[in-house]
């Protein structure tokens, strides 16, 4: 069969640099992340602390700037809460970030902030420059959540506790943000590194990373290592990226009546038939290896029972925590659906061949920093400072894209507790949530150096 009928298309994919080619994709958190401890699919290691780190968050949380910014995160407790409140009712649909990236912007500015804007993509940054301006850290949350528009984001209380969609993916988040640079303004930390606090777009579904891909695309602005706040619990630290692609998958045909047009290529049969050839032999291909996934997780087509389709299509999720075994998964993919389509234009009596179309429309990247790098053994001390015992995860998240570049990266929770992530059922209670924003301070400070030094 040739390859005339098999089209691909890759559409509202942005490249982030020649070292994400060929690599991963898509995916987000399931409907209760926080309630396995984490985000999508994560792995869990536990690895050991070098002690110079453990005793630099000693010293560093000592020092009294710090200790002054730590009792302002205490006290700007009702502020965070509200802020936590505006962010969540301002509604933020995928692909419609616009209205609360507006809002973030003018909550920055009214925080203090050297510059804020937002760039090309949507993404909020707000500039805080440092002493010495060599290097720059960021610190983000993501703008997006994964309902859409019309959905009803009115904050409700049951007690103390919050519900509404995205109250904590990831609209805590953002507002973490937000509350350690007024933090760093009230006690007057000056930094040597710039930090940036930034909003992006675009981290869920099929926004497939577009805010963060930009921010590290070819060409881009120079960032040294970077901090995204997603996730519940205290003791995760995500030091690995999991790669994943996903394809809509539509065959075509001309359509028909279902008595009169009977013999022509019918595209719900091809469709079928490349799914029962697809889950044959990528089932064969997961079963050894390291870890591999793939699903079918949407099909529609056709207008009714007695029509033959004009088009069926298909949603397919791949994922691996290997590059290579991503991509082998990926050509296996593509061939079973040549060879499918082959086989349906063969059985068909008259008429026009079908045809298939293959569009990307998620390809998230992977890889990992290694545990002993001193900015994940930053994170992880940060988290045992606060009597938490550390674990590192592979996920995805906005960190995926810089971590594939082998920029220092780590994304950490929100704190609090928290459930029912991507459902209109979603909660997030303040239960010692100061402690996160203490700590992802902690980190911040750590890298991105406390100008003058620690003092004693």
């Amino acid at each position: 069969m040739s390859l005339g009928h098999l089209r691909f298309r890759t559409l509202a994919l942005t490249a982030v640099g020649p070292a994400v080619l060929g690599l991963a994709v898509g995916c987000g958190e399931p409907p209760d992340a926080e309630a396995l401890g984490g985000t999508a699919g994560q792995e869990v290691q536990e690895v050991s602390i070098g002690e110079e780190y453990l005793q630099e968050m000693e010293a560093l949380a000592a020092d009294p700037r710090v200790v002054d910014a730590f009792r302002i995160i205490e006290e700007l407790e009702p502020q965070t809460m509200e802020d936590l409140i505006t962010i969540t009712e301002i509604p933020a649909p995928p692909f419609m970030e616009d209205e609360r990236a507006e809002a973030y912007v003018e909550m920055i500015r009214e925080a203090g902030i050297d510059e804020v804007y937002r760039d090309e993509e949507g993404n909020v940054i707000g500039v805080r420059r440092g002493t010495t301006g060599e290097r720059t850290l960021v610190l983000s949350g993501h703008l997006d959540t994964v309902f859409p528009e019309g959905t009803d984001v009115t904050v409700q209380f049951r007690g103390d506790t919050l519900y509404a969609p995205g109250v904590g993916d990831d609209s805590r988040g953002v507002t973490m943000v937000l509350t350690v640079l007024r933090a760093m303004n009230q006690a007057e930390i000056q930094t040597d590194a710039d930090v940036w606090f930034v909003g992006t777009v675009g981290e869920e579904g099929l926004g497939d990373l577009r805010g963060v891909k930009h921010l590290f695309r070819e060409g881009g602005p120079e960032i040294d290592a970077f901090i995204s706040v997603d996730g519940g619990g205290d003791s995760r630290v995500v030091n690995a990226g999991l790669g994943s692609r996903r394809y809509r998958v539509t065959f075509e045909g001309p359509g028909g009546h279902s008595w009169g047009a009977f013999g022509l290529g019918n595209p719900a049969h091809a469709l079928s038939r490349a799914v029962r050839m697809f889950d044959e032999a990528a089932a064969e291909y997961v079963s050894e290896g390291p870890r591999t996934s793939y699903n079918v997780g949407r099909i529609g087509g056709g207008t009714s029972v007695n029509s033959i389709p004009f088009e069926a299509w298909m949603e397919v999720d791949m994922r691996s925590v290997d590059p290579d075994r991503l991509a082998g998964i990926d050509a296996l993919f593509v061939e079973t659906m040549e060879r499918a389509l082959a086989e349906q234009n063969e059985l068909r009596l008259e008429g026009e061949p079908l045809e298939v179309d293959l569009e990307l429309v998620g390809d998230r990247p992977s890889g990992e920093i290694p545990p002993s790098e001193p900015f994940v053994q930053r994170a992880m001390a940060s988290v045992q400072y606060f009597g938490f015992e550390p674990e590192l995860a592979r996920s995805s998240t906005d960190s995926n894209v810089p971590i594939s570049l082998g920029v220092p990266s780590a994304t950490v929770g929100r704190g609090g507790a928290g459930g029912n992530g991507h459902s209109l059922n979603e909660w997030w209670l303040n239960e010692d949530g100061h402690i996160a924003i203490q700590r992802t301070l902690l980190l911040v400070l750590a890298e991105a150096g406390l100008a003058g030094g620690v003092t004693e």
